[in-house]
């Protein structure tokens, strides 16, 4: 499965990358590719929860800090966790279009 998956290090997860259009691939392909997402997919919400950890730990830091330019980097860094957190549950919410699709 690893040639229809890339590793995205900013998300922490594997994010699909086929290289056709989903109807060319074969119905075994497909529902490997499906089986291999479904447990990526498993996985987003534990990631978020990681992220949202990250975020309260800089939102205690922010709270104390009294340096500007501190204060600026933590609330970059939040602003970047939340981007991250968005887009895991774009790509959680993704599926179900996905099989739907499979299902028509």
């Amino acid at each position: 499965m690893k040639e229809h998956f890339t590793f995205d290090q900013r998300l922490g997860i594997s994010i699909p990358n086929l290289n056709m259009e989903w109807a060319q691939y074969s119905e075994e392909t497909q529902q490997s590719i499906l089986f291999h997402w479904e447990q990526i997919r498993g996985s987003i919400p534990d990631r978020i929860d990681e992220l949202e950890n990250m975020i309260n730990q800089k939102q205690a830091q922010l709270s104390e800090e009294s340096n500007f330019k501190t204060s600026c980097k933590l609330n970059s860094e939040i602003a970047e966790l939340a981007s991250i957190i968005n887009d895991l549950w774009l790509w959680y919410r993704a599926n179900q279009t996905m099989e739907d699709k499979m299902h028509q």
